[in-house]
């Protein structure tokens, strides 16, 4: 998954970061409540982590504001504040759920995968596009009789687009699903892992949109049957 992280405690955000990359997300950090909303209001994120005491503006307004905006990102919340209204009240601005600090990283971890499992369209592991059935978790892909483990960065691309059938993503977005802000990308290196995938799956389920970007036909993955597309 893409994961904001808006936490201005640097050294929590450190260890943060190095536990949720670790679990092979894609996560970008941020320690201000303003750069934190403008971010969630332009860019996709499957999830954010929002402290709730933060720089220029509460991480309580940054949800009230983003959720006023139409923002439907999955929010967990980190507070050191131990009231229950305070809880409350972030729950009532549309937050997911909450952490009280200090908290043990294995909760963080299961309280990701509550949060997610409940956003999901679908009540069980994983999403379906045609004959493609894909578990994040594992990365175990299914369509016909083959199942493959996929490679991070092709898992990344192709739960993307199997979460948005048949809309383009352009190049920047699935960059960004990769890579996020401030990590290097080689200038072919998305090319490289769509080629990867079309072996995998056939040329005609990932179709190139010249000069934007990429789509995932479901009708092309709809006649996966159990050998690849054409």
């Amino acid at each position: 998954m893409r994961i904001l992280l808006v936490e201005d405690d640097h050294m929590l955000a450190d260890t943060m970061l190095a536990m949720l990359r670790e679990d092979q997300h894609t996560v970008d950090w941020l320690d201000d409540g303003q750069q934190a909303l403008h971010a969630l209001s332009d860019e996709h994120f499957d999830l954010a982590i929002l402290d709730l005491t933060l720089p220029r503006l509460d991480g309580l307004d940054v949800l009230a504001r983003s959720r006023s905006a139409g923002v439907l990102t999955p929010v967990i919340i980190l507070t050191a504040r131990s009231d229950l209204d305070e809880k409350l009240q972030g729950l009532d601005a549309g937050a997911d759920d909450y952490l009280t600090k200090p908290f043990a990283m294995a909760e963080l971890k299961a309280r990701i995968r509550a949060v997610t499992r409940r956003g999901s369209a679908s009540p069980s592991v994983g999403m379906t596009v045609g004959t493609l059935h894909l578990n994040p978790d594992s990365g175990q892909l299914t369509f016909g009789d083959q199942v493959i483990t996929l490679p991070r960065s092709e898992l990344q691309i192709l739960h993307y687009l199997m979460r948005h059938p048949d809309q383009v993503a352009t190049r920047r977005r699935l960059e960004e699903q990769l890579y996020g802000w401030d990590q290097g990308v080689e200038s072919n290196a998305l090319e490289v892992h769509i080629h990867h995938l079309r072996r995998r799956l056939g040329k005609s389920v990932i179709r190139t949109i010249r000069g934007v970007g990429y789509l995932l036909d479901s009708q092309e993955a709809q006649s996966c049957g159990t050998a690849p597309c054409p």
